[in-house]
């Protein structure tokens, strides 16, 4: 009795012997499931492999202690944590109630059997063969055997003594140094030798020193805070060991006095969220985690990746099984001959994508272990951690494995349909028949096409969802893949007036569509997603720089020292102009008010004061004047607010102010390095008038006050009644600048024969530069070596214009579609080139040259890819422009909501910017079909072999 089981084991036996047979189109097709297999699998184990357990974690994090301790700096008060210690709060603490402040001592919270190692962190600049590098520092005593697993030794030793540290090796890489070397850092005159390099298990491209507890954070803090420096931010946390453990308990006992714990034994075992008290306390719920809609939508896109990837192999693979079945239609033939009906004729065929998609799964899933095997160095330092472990799932290998098996029977079913379909006289005699393409498919493309427009201008114009212009769009693009025959068949109009070559190729797809359309529908998905995410970046990219504000013109160069009295400003402004391509250079002075040696923005400093540009009462925006910071949307009607918001009087300057109010001291050299081209300003600095560049500094009389202030307590009460702030008011004619002039947030100019005449205080601030290039790497960082030498607090600024990050992502697309287009027009022209072998050797009898063969070659790979590219861009463009439009209606919406609040005035009104990918678009339409055409010509063959005379 035969069964189906004798049916398909026959039909296996026949597809592995015509696999065999016909091993250049298996590999063929074998390449095209296996290598996605190989990244989704190589994927799967990086993945696995990386994902650390709770164990490993908290051996990186704890070494062999039992917990962590730490500060909760709340004063000691008791408070409520999370198991893992990173969520906490206080007691009882109402919302309106401030948070309680201070330190606790961790030691004294210690359970009496404990034992504590102390860890502290902070940071710190080291100097190295290169200069200073900015480095983490860590006071451990990572020898001890507590803290084994924190760190993991390379080279060398951990420091034993004082005058002893160790070092990640990325920060020896990076500072040029090694072990037995010398460290310094910046502050101290003490020198550490290297004793030995390790590295971070979670971070290998940390730079950090590792020293003794009190060795070097507390020498250094002393050393940067006495010369007016910042300090180096020491946080101290404590390493404990208990018997037992240290259990939920323990962990709710001690934070009754204001101290958080991280457990090992909490986090292997942790409590139920019923037994969390921070979990009962309002607003404390477990909502920070992800919700079940997001780990959907995580689920959804995944999905949606695979089907694409399925979609597109399907597309590139199904001619192959087409073109397999037609050179084996005389075997098929010979099956229906000897009574075999059609389900064994397309059990044949499907048994030809169950062998390859098995043998994909196979190979690809080796493939995979081999390569992430052999390249965990890589993929370690790529990730920037080590793996906990070589991670082997089988059950989700064996899944991969089964979509392979999936994907190539999919493949495979429309050919075995197709070949089950021939009569059995026409697959022995080698007749193809008379094979028309369908009407229903291109009139069913063409409603997608429509309905999947409509719902992305719907979603585009009237919904706020982003989901539906890509459902749309989505829908559109499936229904030009459902038009791709017909399409074909009207390019095939084009051929009348081209020459032998090309009129042969475009005649050729159009008459076996069933090879081409597949073949141009995965170029057409490929350069569609890139020329959607290319026009969606460029767009953003155009976005972001229309709306980027610099801080001076393009080149130009701000140097400003905010240390008290200007010491070493004259230091720093000639190594600026030594060391870069300056062509002028404008000092710059500030006003100072109180004792020498008040820094920069020293309000509220004891014995130092300020000052402030007096604007008049009229020209006073009325909803930054409000008594008792009075809400504007409570004093004035939404109409009101949206007047003022276009009032000029409520409108903000851009740019950086280093100084009060953006008054600076300098001459009109500072007019030429801000490019402001006004020959009035010039004058009036040359008159020793003021220049005001905002204007509502001026009275109408033409003058501007600067109201100089000593007590800056009392002008805080003042401007809390809403009386006048006491102070001296001096005042200066001045000249205002045109409102089009930019002054990158200098608000006033200031002539120094003015300031000297009236008897201000001025101290050096700084200069501004114009360049005749943009420095190099080299110059600055030999400028900022000799900056630093000063020990002052320097603001450089060296304005390069707006940078975008996405010309590597641009490059990055084009090139992936440029492969996908040539992979598929190249495995279409081979195809065409084994189905069309009688065609050619015809050719060749009836005395076409030999180059014609290589020619009709390239010409073939070049119209599906050019015929792909074109659909594809066109196809492309409609997502981008559909979330764009979506994106601004958001942001329009939030600009009103702004505008209806009051402060509409300090925010640019959005625009809705799309911009083509042009460069992106030239590379796809010109250098990809062309590059596939050249290289489908130059791996042909111009003679093929010798055709052999058939027995009669």
């Amino acid at each position: 009795m035969r069964t189906w089981y004798h049916s398909w084991r026959a039909a296996i036996r026949i597809a592995r012997r015509d696999a065999l047979r016909s091993k250049g189109r298996s590999f063929l097709v074998l390449a095209m499931i296996a290598l996605p297999i190989l990244g989704v699998s190589a994927a799967d184990l990086t993945l696995r492999s990386a994902e650390l357990t709770t164990e490993q974690t908290m051996e990186r994090q704890l070494g062999r202690a039992d917990a962590r301790l730490s500060d909760a700096r709340n004063g000691g008060a008791p408070i409520h944590q999370s198991p893992d210690g990173l969520d906490f709060a206080p007691v009882g603490k109402s919302e309106d109630e401030p948070w309680p402040e201070g330190r606790t001592d961790l030691r004294t919270t210690l359970p009496a059997p404990a034992k504590f190692l102390e860890d502290s962190t902070g940071s710190g600049r080291m100097r190295t063969s290169h200069g200073l590098l900015n480095a983490g520092i860590r006071e451990l005593d990572a020898a001890d055997p507590m803290a084994a697993g924190i760190m993991t030794p390379v080279s060398g030793r951990f420091p034993r003594t004082p005058d002893e540290v160790a070092a990640t090796t990325h920060f020896l890489e990076a500072g040029g140094l090694s072990v037995g070397s010398k460290l310094v850092a910046r502050g101290l005159d003490r020198e550490y030798t290297i004793t030995g390099s390790y590295e971070l298990p979670d971070s290998l491209k940390s730079d950090q020193v590792n020293a003794l507890p009190g060795a070097l954070l507390d020498p250094l803090d002393k050393a940067l805070t006495a010369g007016g420096l910042p300090g180096t931010e020491k946080s101290t946390t404590y390493l404990v060991t208990m018997p037992g453990g240290f259990t939920w308990n323990m962990v709710k006992e001690i934070n009754t006095k204001g101290v958080t714990v991280l457990s090992r034994a909490v986090q292997l075992s942790p409590p139920a969220d019923a037994d969390v008290p921070l979990y009962q306390q309002q607003g404390w719920g477990r909502d920070y985690e992800r919700s079940d809609s997001a780990q959907a939508a995580v689920l959804a896109a995944a999905g949606t990746i695979v089907g694409l990837a399925m979609l597109e192999i399907c597309l590139l693979a199904g001619p192959a099984f087409a073109v397999g079945a037609r050179r084996s239609r005389r075997q098929l033939g010979l099956v229906g001959a000897n009574g075999g009906d059609r389900r064994h004729i397309r059990a044949v065929v499907l048994a030809g994508g169950l062998v390859i998609g098995f043998a994909s799964a196979v190979v690809g899933t080796v493939l995979g272990l081999v390569l992430t095997l052999a390249l965990r160095p890589l993929l370690e330092d790529y990730i920037g951690a080590r793996f906990g472990s070589f991670d082997i799932r089988p059950l989700e290998l064996l899944g991969i494995g089964v979509l392979a098996v999936v994907t190539g029977l999919l493949a495979a079913v429309v050919p075995a349909v197709t070949a089950s379909r021939q009569t059995v006289l026409a697959s022995l005699t080698g007749r193809r028949g008379i094979r028309r393409s369908s009407r229903v498919l291109p009139v069913l493309g063409l409603g997608a096409v429509a309905l999947g427009v409509a719902i992305a201008l719907y979603g585009s114009l009237l919904s706020k969802q982003f989901v539906v212009v890509a459902g749309g769009s989505a829908l559109a693009e499936l229904g030009v893949v459902a038009m791709t025959p017909a399409l074909v068949g009207l390019f095939g109009r084009a051929g009348r007036r081209l020459p032998l070559s090309p009129r042969l190729a475009l005649r050729d797809a159009v008459r076996n569509r069933g090879r081409t359309a597949p073949a141009v529908a995965a170029v057409l998905a490929a350069v569609a997603g890139t020329v959607a995410v290319a026009t969606y970046s460029t767009s953003r990219d155009a976005e972001a720089e229309a709306t980027y504000e610099a801080q001076l013109p393009h080149g130009a160069v701000s140097m400003v020292v905010g240390e008290g009295g200007g010491r070493e400003v004259l230091t720093a402004r000639a190594a600026v102009q030594r060391h870069l391509p300056v062509d002028v250079r404008a000092d710059v002075d500030r006003i100072a008010v109180g004792r020498a040696g008040c820094p920069l923005h020293s309000y509220g400093t004891e014995g130092c004061g300020s000052y402030e540009v007096v604007v008049p009462q009229a020209n006073q925006c009325p909803l930054w004047s409000l008594p008792g910071g009075q809400d504007p949307a409570e004093k004035f009607s939404t109409a009101q607010l949206r007047a003022l918001a276009a009032d000029w009087r409520c409108k903000e300057r851009g740019g950086t102010v280093f100084t009060e109010g953006g008054v600076v001291v300098a001459d009109e050299k500072l007019l030429k390095v801000l490019a402001v081209d006004d020959d009035g300003a010039a004058k009036a600095l040359a008159d020793g008038k003021a220049v005001s560049f905002d204007r509502r500094n001026l009275d109408r009389s033409g003058t501007v006050a600067i109201r100089l202030i000593t007590d800056t307590d009392a002008a805080d009460r003042a401007r809390e009644e809403g009386t006048t702030v006491p102070g001296t008011v001096t005042s200066f004619p001045a000249y205002q600048a045109p409102a089009d002039a930019d002054s990158y947030g200098v608000a006033m100019i200031l002539p120094p024969a003015a300031a000297e005449a009236s008897g201000l205080t001025t101290v050096p601030l700084g200069a501004y530069y114009s360049t005749d290039r943009l420095p190099d790497s080299e110059q600055r960082q030999r400028l900022e070596g000799e900056l630093d030498e000063t020990g002052a607090r320097i603001a450089l600024h060296i304005e390069e214009g707006y940078t975008s990050d996405n010309s590597i992502v641009l490059l990055a697309l084009a090139v992936f579609a440029g492969l996908i287009t040539i992979g598929a027009a190249g495995i279409a022209t081979g195809l065409a080139q084994a189905d069309a072998e009688a065609d050619l050797k015809t050719l060749a009898a009836v005395g076409a040259p030999p180059r014609v063969r290589r020619t009709l070659s390239g010409f073939q790979c070049g119209v599906i890819a050019a015929m792909g590219v074109v659909l594809g861009s066109a196809a492309g463009v409609l997502p981008a422009i559909g979330l764009r439009l979506t994106e601004h209606r958001r942001q329009l919406e939030w600009y009103e909501q702004t505008l209806d609040s009051g402060w509409g005035a300090q925010v640019t009104p959005p625009v809705a910017t799309i911009a083509v990918p042009w460069g992106t678009l030239a590379a796809l339409l010109v250098a990809v079909p062309l590059g596939a055409a050249v290289l489908a010509a130059l791996v042909t063959r111009s003679r093929g072999a010798l055709a052999r005379r058939e027995a009669a």
